[in-house]
């Protein structure tokens, strides 16, 4: 079932030529609450180099309906972005900090553990 399911409902049934109509039912549906909300980042654990790329993506383990995601720094009041996904293309000193996303599905709002980003100065000698 789906949100739009819910309505007013009747059976309608014939024996030859007769026919009868049940009493009509309302069914609601509910929405599941939105919970689980995790943020990983890539490259993972937030660590990134100055000047490189960091994209952040919001996930949610359960849940029902259309989705809508926010964006948000600690301690800054800016909406950073929309979207199950934040991409940040040419990190700065400014962009360290805790990060962390908002989802809601219109009638519940859930808030995901923030993750620490981590701006560096040198590249990781790893990082290909």
């Amino acid at each position: 079932l789906e949100l739009h399911h819910s309505g007013r409902y009747h059976c309608k049934s014939s024996v030859l030529f007769w026919w009868s109509l049940s009493a009509p039912e309302t069914v609601t549906v509910h929405g599941v609450p939105l919970s689980g909300v995790s943020l990983w980042g890539q490259p993972p654990g937030g660590q990134v180099a100055l000047g490189d790329r960091l994209v952040l993506s919001c996930m949610v383990a359960v849940g029902t309906g259309p989705l809508s995601f926010t964006w948000h720094q600690v301690g800054s009041e800016a909406l950073l972005g929309t979207g199950p996904h934040l991409e940040l293309r040419h990190v700065g000193d400014n962009d360290s900090g805790h990060y962390h996303c908002w989802v809601s599905d219109g009638d519940s709002e859930a808030k995901s553990v923030p993750l620490n980003v981590t701006v560096s100065e040198e590249k990781d000698p790893r990082a290909v």
